[in-house]
């Protein structure tokens, strides 16, 4: 019992230094790493220094010469088929020829035949008129039925004609639809445009009336034709065109400008084109700002501008909108720097 009590505290010890040694050899767990410290990117603004300038407003183009006098030939009435075409585009023509044609049925005979009871009719007249007095009742009656198929044979000769697009003028094909023998033919609508060489117009014609704002009758005009430049003036608009019961010329004037041009070159023909430049409007001398400046939003204009750290927004008055460059008549001083659009 001596002998145990005194190994027991020895065996204590010694356990004790294997656990202390072995928790020595064990790997020391590393703290936890805080991140880096990022610095945020610096916004980059795109600034712009108000100042004065000269600026204009202006309508270019292509435009293309037409003649001043067109004839639009079209058929009155719908359902009937299309006979044949007697024309291609180009082609010269003359006043009374005619153009196109639709099946006539039997309207061809019927004239015909119209035409010769009416002779029949006036020999029976003669040799009654040459028996009987003029008041005689088998007189007037022959005058009447002589009277009637009178007008049964312009009826038929109005129907015929009706069948047929005539040339009412000298001039050279420039449209032709797209029908073919056999189609049914729609009324009013544009199968054939006649157009006279002698009269001649230069006419732009833009995608709708809105992009022609501000284009005025009497207005110059820059004309240039393979380098060389003509001058020109407007003679007619989407407002002064004239009324026109053709629906095809209604559509044309409603989006197009005239132009009379001066000191043509001889070798100018139908179909030729020019660029053109009409200037609008103009200003010199006053507050200019890109349009990448200009701000919209609920129908508000205004332009953003560095304020210390921060953007400030500041209404403005618009005037005269160029192609790249915005009139500001309100808001803005010369010389302060406006922040724009990326």
């Amino acid at each position: 019992m001596r002998l145990k009590r005194a190994v027991m505290p020895v065996i204590s010890l010694c356990c004790m230094a294997w656990v202390l040694a072995g928790c020595a050899l064990l790997p020391v767990e590393e703290g936890e790493l805080k991140p880096p410290l990022v610095e945020p990117a610096k916004e980059i603004l795109n600034l712009y220094t108000v100042k004065r300038s000269n600026i204009t407003q202006q309508i270019t183009g292509v435009a293309t010469f037409a003649s001043d006098k067109m004839d639009y030939l079209f058929y009155s009435e719908s359902g009937g088929r299309l006979k044949q075409i007697n024309v291609k585009l180009g082609d010269q023509v003359k006043a009374g020829d005619v153009l196109a044609t639709t099946e006539t049925s039997d309207l061809d005979m019927r004239v015909k035949l119209q035409q010769i009871a009416i002779e029949k009719l006036k020999i029976s007249l003669q040799q009654a008129m040459a028996e009987k007095d003029a008041d005689d009742p088998d007189i007037r009656m022959m005058l009447l039925d002589m009277e009637s198929a009178q007008l049964q044979l312009e009826s038929l000769q109005n129907q015929l004609q009706n069948t047929r697009l005539t040339s009412t003028i000298d001039g050279i094909v420039t449209f032709i639809d797209t029908l073919q023998p056999g189609d049914q033919v729609v009324a009013y609508k544009q199968v054939i445009t006649l157009s006279d060489q002698k009269q001649m117009k230069l006419v732009y014609t833009a995608s709708s009336s809105n992009d022609l704002g501000g284009v005025e009758v009497g207005m110059d005009v820059t004309v240039k034709i393979k380098d060389k430049t003509y001058p020109g003036k407007v003679v007619q608009t989407p407002l002064s065109a004239p009324p026109n019961s053709n629906k095809a010329i209604q559509d044309k004037n409603a989006k197009a400008v005239y132009i009379q041009v001066t000191g043509l070159p001889p070798d100018v023909v139908i179909g030729n084109q020019a660029d053109i430049t009409i200037v609008t409007q103009k200003r010199d001398q006053v507050l200019v700002i890109p349009r990448a400046g200009l701000r919209n939003y609920m129908g508000r204009d205004f332009v953003q501008v560095l304020d210390g750290e921060s953007r400030k927004e500041i209404d403005v008055e618009k005037g005269i909108v160029a192609a790249t460059e915005v009139e500001i008549r309100k808001g803005l001083s010369e010389g302060q720097q406006i922040i724009l659009n990326n």
